[in-house]
């Protein structure tokens, strides 16, 4: 089958793998905390702190091992790479459910982690059969997958866990082992033999996958710029339920609520919007419009004084931010040789972690201290100001760096 024929079918399963792996993490969302908190003889204190370690070890494995992954897809092909990595996926599920103890719990889930392989790869698979003009608009369906998955999972995981706090963890197991049977029958590779590299260790690591960013003119100027958002969205996305419980005094249904309304409408933006903005406007000026939107966005969060304008003001920031990634990996994917597509994305995924171990802590600290009783001035929505102060830098380093083009004799 070549790759032609294959890109239908092909991009149908790497939806479908998505889907599954962002159902697989919201499945446990919600049982988590609870679930630590037995493991811990039921010490609140104590399973709060396992749950931040826990957080950023999983996101640490992720931002120390994504460019290996994408630097073994780019040396061994997208297809074995990736169906071990949901293989070992589902299996660190499994022994997550029917781990004994805390520590082998955490140990369990620091690999899972590293497993958590499959978006870079995943991404990287888009690239090898998208033509340059559609692979922002491609690259849209990882961001599709996220909220889908993202809409499905905490709801199944909530009810799951009413029965049994253990179930959402086998149930996740199940489902990406059952994904591996079937990519095994309907998945076929997309790496050309010819388009295969040796993997160079000085660049699978964190900081040797920058240089990958290189073969765009501006491209690690660009990424750098992006880090400087993605911090900023990180902490959103960590702060909102302390957030709006704090100043809107919504309850833990009214959270989850507006959760699924940031999924559904991600979702739809990823599926809807990109296919239009991106060709009318083009990628660098797509990624420049979600940018300035989201950081809007992010000020109105600040300043809304009623929990229901959060959801107006998510028409604003969610099709703001839905641009950005697909937008940036389409132009660092134009620029980067076919051989080095692996590597891109896991670089990319090593960033997009990093700043998961970044913001949060960030945010919260922020957050913690404008509410608290040393502050000069009350402001609960202060991390919401500094993610727009930094996505305004984020814009004005992007727009300083000008076009992007592959350098002449990249390799």
């Amino acid at each position: 089958m070549t790759t032609s024929q294959a890109r239908p079918a092909s991009l149908v399963f790497i939806v479908v793998t998505l889907i599954l792996d962002m159902l697989g993490i919201g499945l446990i969302l919600p049982i988590l905390p609870r679930l630590l908190e037995s493991l811990s003889g039921g010490d609140i204190v104590a399973a709060a702190h396992v749950l931040g370690l826990l957080t950023a070890l999983y996101s640490g494995m992720q931002f120390l091992f994504g460019p290996l992954t994408g630097a073994l897809s780019d040396r061994f092909g997208r297809r074995p790479v990736l169906l071990v990595s949901l293989f070992g996926l589902g299996i660190t599920y499994l022994l997550s459910a029917i781990a004994p103890t805390l520590a082998l719990f955490v140990t369990v889930r620091a690999l899972s982690g590293l497993m958590a392989s499959t978006f870079p790869v995943a991404s990287a698979y888009i690239a090898d059969v998208s033509p340059p003009e559609k692979r922002a608009q491609n690259f849209g369906l990882v961001g599709f997958a996220f909220g889908i998955g993202f809409i499905a999972g905490p709801f199944l995981g909530g009810v799951l866990g009413e029965i049994d706090l253990r179930l959402p963890f086998f149930v996740a197991g199940f489902l990406s082992l059952a994904n591996v049977v079937f990519g095994y029958f309907a998945l076929p590779e997309s790496l050309k033999p010819e388009h295969r590299r040796a993997i160079d260790l000085r660049r699978a690591n964190p900081i040797g996958a920058f240089r990958v960013f290189a073969f765009a003119h501006g491209g690690a100027l660009l990424v750098g710029g992006y880090i400087l958002a993605a911090v900023a969205q990180r902490g959103l996305e960590n702060i909102w339920v302390l957030y709006s419980g704090y100043r809107y005094g919504w309850s833990t249904i009214e959270v989850g609520l507006s959760l699924t309304a940031v999924g559904l409408l991600f979702a739809l933006c990823q599926a809807l919007l990109i296919r239009r903005v991106v060709p009318r406007f083009g990628e660098r000026r797509a990624l420049l419009i979600g940018l300035i939107v989201s950081a809007f966005g992010l000020f109105l969060y600040a300043i809304a004084p009623q929990g229901w304008m959060a959801y107006a003001i998510m028409l604003v920031h969610i099709p703001g931010w839905a641009l950005v990634m697909p937008s940036l990996q389409s132009i660092l994917s134009r620029a980067t040789p076919p051989d080095q597509q692996g590597l891109l994305q896991g670089g990319l995924a090593s960033v997009n972690t990093g700043t998961a171990i970044v913001g949060p802590p960030l945010a919260t600290t922020v957050f913690a201290y404008f509410i608290g009783p040393e502050a000069p001035v009350h402001l609960p929505g202060a991390s919401f100001y500094l993610g727009a102060a930094l996505i305004l830098a984020s814009i004005a380093i992007i727009a300083a760096t000008g076009g992007f083009r592959r350098r002449e004799g990249a390799t």
